[in-house]
């Protein structure tokens, strides 16, 4: 039994794109990337030179750049949320550092990983430098409600790490606890960038609850296209191998979906695939023939339209103009890097 595993993308020039949120926020990234740039300094050479293997690898700075475009969309016109931003880059950073450590991973962005570089012991390390970095940058904001939002933050994404361990190879996982993981390990840090715009406007609690359901969903939505694209996609295109999630015994949407609505045969092949971890070598393919027999990748899509669209609708109240326009297509990005 074989599949093709082809990238869902059929017409990238088309696609949407970030161009115009990158534009809109341009002049401020820069002012992060330097904050970033010196405050991943350190008199250990280890700790930059390894930080910065990840920093600078080639990622958007797509938290960041919601953070800064979240505050033009509400009028904000001083600097603060420059420091921020970097403090939001400091969590993601610091988290991709300890996730590819415990998920023993060997690439990033198409490069290999910094645990196999240097080691899972200075990976965990400078990971937690980053972290204490982060927390400098939300004190000196002074900011109790910034800190409260951040901080709470990192303490979901690492039980949502913890809870990710708990579902790992279990076939029998429901759509809503994984809904639970993926929300609190990739949608939070997305709500928050968002919710922080809000916080240093001391904007009213509406536009705040707005503001952070309008992250929340979005990065449902983009950790759905990411699942459904391990199945689906090529190295290229994911800047990691296809079939990683399968390899490692992770359970997310499409197998979820694929286990519920196959036969006891096929229920079979996820238990010991997955449950138990014995894996022959055309095995990636007949998990990507059974899925897509179930419609469990297209439906896995599906949701993570429905999530945008929720997104979308988060920014209803919020004037119209360059910012609200970029962060809509912000959404269509997210959902188009599977087509």
């Amino acid at each position: 039994m074989t599949a093709s595993i082809q990238p869902l993308r059929a017409d990238i020039a088309k696609a949407p794109n970030i161009d115009r949120l990158q534009a809109l926020v341009g002049q401020d990234l820069e002012a992060v990337n330097q904050i970033i740039i010196e405050r991943m300094q350190s008199p250990v050479a280890m700790i930059p030179e390894l930080a910065g293997h990840l920093i600078a690898s080639g990622g958007k700075r797509l938290r960041p750049m919601l953070l800064l475009a979240a505050s033009k969309l509400l009028g904000y016109e001083g600097t603060r949320h420059h420091a921020l931003a970097a403090a939001v880059e400091f969590i993601h950073t610091a988290t991709l550092l300890h996730d590819d450590v415990v998920d023993g991973s060997d690439l990033r962005r198409g490069r290999k990983t910094a645990n196999i570089i240097w080691g899972n012991q200075p990976s965990v390390l400078v990971g937690d430098f980053l972290f204490g970095r982060s927390f400098e940058l939300m004190v000196e904001d002074g900011s109790l409600r910034v800190l409260s939002i951040l901080s709470r933050v990192a303490a979901i994404m690492a039980q949502g790490e913890v809870d990710q361990l708990t579902t790992a190879r279990d076939v029998e996982t429901t759509e809503d606890r994984y809904l639970g993981v993926i929300t609190a390990k990739t949608a939070v840090l997305f709500a928050a960038s968002c919710q922080v715009a809000a916080a240093i406007m001391e904007a009213d609690e509406a536009s705040e609850a707005a503001m952070e359901a309008y992250g929340r969903y979005l990065g449902i939505a983009f950790q759905l296209v990411d699942d459904a694209l391990d199945y689906a996609s090529d190295a290229a295109v994911m800047g990691k191998e296809v079939g990683d999630d399968f390899r490692e015994g992770k359970v997310t949407l499409p197998l979820i979906l694929a286990y519920q609505r196959g036969s006891e045969e096929e229920r079979e092949f996820w238990r010991r695939t997955i449950g138990r971890l014995k894996q022959d070598d055309d095995d990636l393919n007949r998990a990507i023939c059974i899925m897509n027999r179930h419609g469990s990748i297209s439906d896995t899509l599906g949701r993570a339209r429905h999530y945008g669209q929720l997104a979308k609708e988060s920014l209803a109240a919020f004037p119209d103009g360059e910012a609200k326009d970029c962060l809509i297509e912000t959404v269509d990005f997210a959902i188009a890097r599977a087509f």
